[in-house]
Formats: C-alpha cells, sequence, structure tokens
C-alpha cells in the first residue's frame, strides 16, 4: 500500500532532520550560549526524536498492521515537535539583531 510506503520514507526523513537539530539544540546547552529555554528545547527535541524512531518501528509492519498504533505515535510525535518549536522561537538570540 503505497501510504505507507509513503510514511516510511517521510518519517525516515524527519528522523534524520531532527537529529541535526537534536545537534544544534545541543550545541546551545554549551556554556556562555545557554539560555532559560535551551534545555526544555532539546529534552522535547529528545523526545520527539526517540518517539519518532518508535514510529518509524511502527510503520516498518505491515500496512494494516501498522494501524491505528502508527497513526497515534504520528500525531504525538508532531505535536511534541510543535511544542518544541515553540520553545526554540521564543528564545532570545544571541549575537544577532533582537
Amino acid at each position: 500500500i503505497q501510504w505507507q510506503n509513503f510514511a516510511s520514507w517521510l518519517i525516515a526523513g524527519a528522523l534524520v532532520v531532527s537529529g541535526a537539530a537534536l545537534v544544534c539544540a545541543l550545541l546551545a546547552l554549551l556554556p556562555g550560549r545557554r539560555t532559560a529555554a535551551a534545555l526544555p528545547h532539546f529534552v522535547l527535541l529528545l523526545a520527539t526524536w526517540i518517539v519518532g524512531f518508535f514510529n518509524a518501528l511502527m510503520h516498518a509492519r505491515d500496512a494494516w498492521a501498522s494501524m491505528p498504533g502508527g497513526l497515534v505515535l504520528s500525531v504525538i510525535t508532531v505535536a511534541l515537535g510543535l511544542v518544541a518549536t515553540f520553545f526554540a522561537a521564543r528564545a532570545p538570540r544571541i549575537g544577532g539583531v533582537e
């Protein structure tokens, strides 16, 4: 079933991109660059990546066997990603123009 293949590729791409964001969030935890929102942002991104990884494992199953668990994990992953983005957007910028 094609929607299952598309979802698997989309999740794999999201894991790569969120992994890069996770590394950047980890660098924001370094002394001198740390803000009040840096730790919640990192923790939420880590939770997003972990839930997304389990979502990828869920979508690796047969198309009908992955439902409804795959859909639920996808919704949770998106919600965690949106909350992490909120924390990143409200953090003050260091070295830039406000």
